[in-house]
Formats: structure tokens, C-alpha cells, sequence
């Protein structure tokens, strides 16, 4: 029998490696564990500390910007990385230019998270800010 040792890595595609690098390590503070040319581009590992983004940035230009998952379409809608203080990091975000999809607010699901707040990554893809429940 095998014993699941915990969460991994999320595979993602990105456009460009710098600017992937300046939002998740610069701006939301990840840390750079990996970056490796690869046979038609490069890969990047980016580590938050309990699981990694996993990012491969194809040397050909030109791929589209990411695309939202429709509520009735199966998926990914977001990633959600977790802060001592949304507002502080939301802030910081929009100093830094990051467009803002939801500004922060009490969460609905109060039980495990207690404010959360939404922005977009440079390849448009969904970022959810939360604040942890108080007893998690």
C-alpha cells in the first residue's frame, strides 16, 4: 500500500519567465527552487512552501492569455495562496500594477478562511488572497 506524503506540484504555462518570477516570487514571495532550459523552452519550479507551481515557458511567442473557467465547465478556477494580511498584500499589488479581479472582503466560507481578495497573474490566470480561519 502507498501513503500519500503530501501535496506536490500544479503544472501551469506561462509566456514569459520574468515577469512569471517578478509576481510569484517578487510580489507574493514564493521562492525560485528551479530554473532549467528545457528542449523548446524553459521550466521553472516555485516553491510556497507546502506544494509547488510547476511553470513551463515555451520558447515560441504569441500564446494566448490565459482563460477563465466558466461555473459550468470542469477545471481550474483559481489558485489560493494563503497571507497574514490580504489588505497589506493586495496593496503591495496594486502598487506593483496587478490588475484587480475582487477587492477584499469577509469570505463566505467562514469556517476555513476569513477575508479573501481575487487578482490576475500576468498570464491572466485567477490568484484568490485569503486569510486563514483563526482556528486553522
Amino acid at each position: 500500500m502507498s501513503t500519500l506524503l503530501g501535496f506536490e506540484h500544479v503544472g501551469m504555462t506561462a509566456r514569459d519567465a520574468e515577469r512569471t518570477i517578478a509576481f510569484y516570487c517578487d510580489l507574493l514571495g514564493l521562492r525560485l527552487a528551479l530554473r532549467k532550459a528545457q528542449p523548446g523552452g524553459e521550466l521553472l519550479f516555485l516553491d510556497a512552501g507546502g506544494g509547488m507551481l510547476e511553470i513551463m515557458v515555451p520558447a515560441t511567442p504569441g500564446l494566448n492569455p490565459a482563460r477563465d473557467v466558466l461555473p459550468g465547465d470542469a477545471g481550474m478556477r483559481h489558485l489560493t495562496f494563503a497571507f497574514s494580511d490580504v489588505d497589506a498584500m493586495l496593496a503591495r499589488l496594486e502598487a506593483a500594477g496587478v490588475a484587480v479581479v475582487e477587492r477584499p472582503r469577509d469570505a463566505h466560507n467562514r469556517e476555513m478562511i476569513k477575508r479573501v481578495a481575487f487578482v490576475r497573474d500576468p498570464d491572466g490566470i485567477i490568484v484568490e488572497l485569503i486569510e486563514r480561519a483563526a482556528d486553522r
